[in-house]
């Protein structure tokens, strides 16, 4: 073989070499190594739990019992959009038996008022029924009633705090003198009221506000 030949040839091996270099390189770089895999993972955590996750939970802390309202008016949209959160609330077999009072008349307030100390002076309160010719019924007799307000009036609840608006659960009634009170048809049954409004400049959460249970007290896996 000529000079001329072995020279080429060689030149030849060098760019072979360092084509098949490059190219597995490149494979190289393409799959991601354990530790980049984990970190891509943990950003996409990070974004689902700041994003949403957090969302809620910032909710969640905010959202007190407000037992001191202002008396500013609340807007008829937020109202809407309270009633429409509660609307989008599941039901058992979805059968939506809630039916929901919102008293806000000078009459009505004032009759709530004699009726429960514990409306708080809210320029609204909302009376959260159940029909119980619509309700779910077990073959034992129970039924979803009150659970499905439950759900309806959590909604609610968590709708007007992120509105800027207070709430506060109550039961401290007599639903039969309630019934009466605002002529409820027989079979809309009273399952608790909702005082809402703006919160009072001077209106905190209780102490009892803060005092939670640590989830080994209240959960179980199995």
């Amino acid at each position: 073989m000529s000079e001329k030949s072995s020279t080429f040839a060689a030149v030849m091996k060098k760019l072979i070499f360092f084509a098949l270099a490059a190219i597995g390189f490149a494979a190289c770089s393409n799959q991601p190594n354990e530790r980049t895999a984990s970190r891509s993972t943990e950003m996409v955590n990070d974004k689902m739990v700041n994003g949403l996750v957090n969302g809620f939970m910032n909710l969640a802390r905010e959202r007190y019992a407000v037992r001191e309202y202002a008396d500013t008016p609340v807007e008829a949209f937020k109202l809407d959009s309270i009633l429409e959160a509660g609307r989008l609330a599941p039901t058992a077999k979805n059968v939506q038996p809630q039916h929901i009072y919102v008293l806000q008349s000078p009459e009505a307030i004032a009759k709530i008022n004699a009726l429960t100390p514990c409306a708080y002076g809210a320029p609204v309160v909302f009376l959260v029924c159940y029909d119980a010719d619509q309700v779910w019924t077990k073959e034992d007799g129970t039924n979803s009633g009150d659970m499905d307000c439950s759900i309806v009036g959590t909604h609610m609840m968590m709708e007007a705090t992120e509105l800027g608006l207070g709430t506060c659960w109550v039961k401290y009634f007599d639903p039969a003198e309630v019934a009466e009170a605002f002529e409820l048809p027989t079979n809309h049954k009273p399952s608790f009221l909702m005082p809402c409004g703006y919160a009072a400049e001077n209106a905190k959460p209780s102490d009892k506000h803060f005092s939670r249970k640590p989830l080994t007290e209240t959960v179980t896996y199995k």
